[in-house]
């Protein structure tokens, strides 16, 4: 697919387009992606839970369990009230639910593999937690043509992870954020420059930006239930009521936002991944894939001036193995043909396996020519390195190419998908 190229426009903050993506139940999407049975099924994924335990707490919970009662933030005690445990229940027993523990790194590898392609669609992208991010794509579409390009963002999401997104499509962040969640599942909400306040205004005053449960209660006690009741409110009766902030959620009632979607940082490795379906024997095929894998990875190194110091590759074999090759150079490089040749030569180890998914990633990033070193300067101290996850180990076995130690973080309930 080609990718859109930037417009030669100077935008206007009134011509300003921002993309919300948010990935759908994103951890139990994740789960489903290396175990396809747990499809169009309830599936709960726990912090702090063991399997065949009753401790901890639901991280997420998939709409299926949703449909149920079960909701981010109950214990697993609760859940298994609302949901036995499918492998233990009575055979008779309706409804059940799969249960599985939290596993960072492996979603940490998926959510990078979401934000290369997101980074291929905008020059500005500001990824905001595990699942979810911001895009500035007004240099690359416009208002007319938006419903098709985010249309085509999903599509690629969708064939190239396996994970579905809703997206929002707005000339604000809070506009943006609030149209994502518009029409979940797998959505799609254009709200265009004029339409933001009516789009808005009949909407629970609880969606609006920095009104949570605390603040919701108390504009229900001074009368306003709506965003619309919100943006029409006295600002100045609001300043008293809750300060420098109440003048704030009144203008984002109102469609007034000027924030600006402002990076989080460079990223620190770029990869691209392909599935194999049904797992594939061939090893040439396998390496036909991993040629085209290691060009699109170079390339989109390429155009983000970006050099790497370490070339990679990732192996998924049956049933859920996980393995990742590496070789490090002593000094970055931007070198094509080196990233194809690595790669292949790191596969060579997986000759006598079949593979349902095969990647390539560069890491070690930096973005000055200046340091680029030359050919056959690898480093000796360390050599290839690999990293194996099976399907029956603990997650901190398997090391994520992804580096972004931003996402390391999510331990707090509140931060669950």
């Amino acid at each position: 697919m080609s990718r859109p190229g930037r417009l030669p426009v100077e935008s206007t903050r009134e011509d300003r387009i921002v993309c919300h993506v948010d990935m759908d139940c994103f951890y139990a999407a994740c789960e489903r992606l290396r175990e396809p049975a747990l499809r169009d099924e309830p599936v709960i994924v726990g912090m702090g839970y063991e399997p065949g335990e009753t401790s901890g707490a639901v991280a997420t919970a998939s709409y299926e369990a949703r449909e149920h009662g079960v909701e981010s933030a109950q214990s697993i005690e609760q859940a298994l009230e609302l949901l036995p445990r499918r492998e233990t229940a009575d055979p008779d027993a309706e409804p059940t639910a799969y249960y599985r523990p939290v596993d960072m790194p492996y979603y940490e590898d998926v959510s990078e593999q979401v934000r290369s392609i997101l980074a291929e669609y905008a020059d500005v992208l500001r990824a905001v937690s595990i699942d979810e991010a911001y895009l500035d794509v007004t240099d690359r579409t416009d208002w007319e043509s938006v419903e098709t390009f985010a249309t085509e963002l999903k599509d690629e999401i969708a064939e190239t992870v396996g994970v579905e997104a809703s997206v929002g499509v707005a000339p604000t962040m809070s506009a943006a954020k609030i149209a994502s969640d518009y029409d979940k599942p797998d959505g799609l909400t254009v709200v265009e420059p004029g339409d933001v306040r009516s789009f808005l205004a009949p909407l629970p005053v609880a969606a609006v930006h920095e009104v949570g449960p605390k603040t919701a209660t108390e504009l229900a006690e001074m009368g306003i239930e709506t965003a619309g009741d919100l943006a029409a409110a006295d600002p100045a009766a609001l300043a008293d009521r809750f300060g420098e902030r109440g003048r704030a959620i009144y203008r984002y009632a109102r469609g007034e936002d000027d924030r600006d979607v402002t990076p989080v940082g460079r990223p620190k490795s770029l990869s691209r991944e392909s599935s194999l379906a049904p797992a594939e024997g061939d090893t040439e095929t396998v390496r036909e894939q991993v040629r085209t894998l290691a060009e699109a990875v170079a390339d989109r190194a390429n155009r983000r001036d970006a050099l790497y110091r370490t070339i990679g590759i990732k192996v998924v074999s049956p049933p859920f193995d996980i393995h990742t090759r590496e070789r490090s150079l002593s000094g970055p490089v931007d070198r094509p043909d080196l990233v194809r040749s690595v790669a292949l030569d790191l596969l060579s180890a997986f000759a006598d396996r079949e593979v349902r998914k095969v990647g390539v990633f560069v890491s070690g990033l930096s973005f000055s020519a200046g340091d680029q070193a030359s050919l056959g300067e690898w480093d000796d101290a360390g050599g290839d390195t690999e990293t194996v996850a099976h399907d029956d180990e603990t997650a901190t076995s398997f090391r994520s190419p992804s580096g972004n130690q931003r996402l390391s973080g999510q331990t707090t309930l509140a931060d669950f998908r």
